[in-house]
């Protein structure tokens, strides 16, 4: 069973390591590379800490480190309460169901309307959150295409 765990302030390291991790996965589909010090680095990780309106999570399996979600609170011009702004799970619990009970944790953790989007190139999310979104609303969510050709799943959760 997946376990969230509120990411604190003296986690910021551990969290920072597991992006590194998360944007390596991203190089293969997006230009990204390496700094000089052979680090991807992550400019938005002190703001998972500063800002009131994200939430950082790590996933965790049988007490151990397995991934993380970082959750946004939708600004009052969006037609969104909560967002999933990352989602990572290792490779070794890939295929095991963890990121669906995190998916579904997380969604029955922030109650309300949501949206969650996928990059153009990156297939497997696409498919995973699809899946994932079609079952918990009992395909009662809207899907779509914005003009990035990003995946667009919305929907309300604990109804």
């Amino acid at each position: 069973m997946a376990l969230l765990e509120k990411v604190t302030v003296d986690k910021k390291e551990t969290l920072g390591n597991l992006l590194e991790f998360y944007v390596y996965e991203f190089s293969k589909i997006i230009d990204i590379h390496l700094d000089e010090n052979g680090r991807y680095g992550f400019e938005r990780l002190d703001s998972y800490f500063t800002d009131p309106t994200i939430f950082p999570y790590f996933i965790k399996k049988e007490g151990k480190l397995a991934g993380f979600v970082i959750v946004s609170k939708g600004e009052e011009v969006d037609d969104f309460d909560f967002n999933i702004d990352e989602f990572f799970v290792m490779n070794r619990y890939m295929g095991t169901g963890l990121s669906k009970e995190a998916a579904i944790e997380v969604f029955n953790l922030f109650v309300g309307k949501w949206q969650v989007v996928q990059i153009e190139k990156n297939y497997r999310a696409q498919a995973f959150w699809r899946k994932v979104i079609k079952e918990y609303t009992n395909n009662t969510h809207e899907e779509y295409y914005d003009k990035n050709r990003r995946s667009v799943q919305k929907f309300t959760s604990g109804q």
